[in-house]
């Protein structure tokens, strides 16, 4: 048997550290389920919204400064009015299924008197990748355009070429293109639409945008991960502690593989000595009667 090896300031150092180490584990399974529960939440809203059946613009941008709401995301809404080919500006480091490329972002005039940015599609790199080789021209004239709309992307502090952007934000798409801002100033709404269809149809049709991303991720498994992380830290202490003070106490199996000193030992029997030749053949004659010696 053996007797604890740690001191009580060892034993109260390694509980604290293990209490320490468990809770860091719970706050991130918090932070992976909070991130798991916002994550549903959006795959939820895509799910429902983005099979709706398309609504004219103004039921849920009714005017000029609009913000959409949070649950109106992915909502499909019909826009009649004229498009600014001469205004379009592409947006940078945004591949689609892999590839790389540009959007084309082109603002649109509706006929409610909104401004709103229309993400027409995608084109690949051209031969130096700095620029596409070609974009495709919108409809001329006066056309109806079935978008998603998608909630403005925060502005970007990363720099750009001039007439591209690094992210979809109304206020730095229209800065960035080449009449600037001022002319749709006051008429802007804080959304954005992602193509579906135009009528007329274009010359040229963009590369398709992708359906929302439905991927739940692995935020609930990490969540379960840090939970038995936080178990085991505590449970190994626990074990520690109870196979080092239970060492004190001896067991059935340490007392059948002691091997100390004869004290610490139940007595044995004497053990059985074996006859010697002559003691057998004394006993032999016996048997035959005669006497030992003859």
């Amino acid at each position: 048997m053996t007797a604890p090896t740690r001191t009580r300031r060892q034993w109260v150092t390694l509980g604290v550290g293990a209490v320490v180490l468990a809770a860091l584990c719970v706050l991130a399974a918090v932070w992976q389920w909070h991130r798991y529960t916002a994550r549903e939440a959006q795959i939820t809203l895509a799910e429902t919204n983005y099979g709706a059946t398309p609504v004219a613009v103004a039921e849920l941008l009714p005017g000029p400064g609009s913000v959409l709401a949070d649950d109106a995301g992915w909502r499909p809404v019909t826009l009649t009015g004229t498009y600014r080919p001469q205004d379009t500006v592409l947006l940078r480091n945004r591949p689609v299924a892999g590839t790389a490329g540009f959007h084309v972002l082109v603002p649109f005039e509706d006929d409610s008197g909104i401004v709103i940015v229309v993400d027409r599609g995608f084109v690949p790199l051209g031969r130096d990748s700095s620029a596409p080789d070609d974009v495709p021209a919108p409809p001329s004239g006066d056309v109806t355009v079935t978008v998603t709309l998608r909630p403005d992307e925060p502005a970007s502090t990363r720099g750009a070429p001039a007439g591209q952007v690094q992210a979809i934000s109304t206020a730095q798409v229209l800065a960035a293109s080449p009449s600037g801002a001022a002319w749709a100033q006051g008429r802007t709404v804080v959304a954005y639409g992602q193509l579906r269809s135009e009528d007329p149809a274009p010359a040229q049709v963009l590369g398709a945008l992708p359906p929302p991303d439905l991927d739940p991720g692995s935020h609930l498994s990490y969540t379960v991960q840090w939970v038995i992380f936080a178990a085991g830290a505590i449970g190994g202490y626990v074990l520690l502690w109870r196979r080092e003070t239970r060492g004190s106490q001896p067991t059935a199996g340490d007392l059948l593989l002691a091997g100390g000193d004869g004290d610490a030992r139940a007595p044995r029997p004497p053990r059985r000595r074996a006859p010697s030749d002559e003691e057998l053949e004394d006993a032999l004659l016996a048997r035959s009667g005669r006497e030992p010696g003859e």
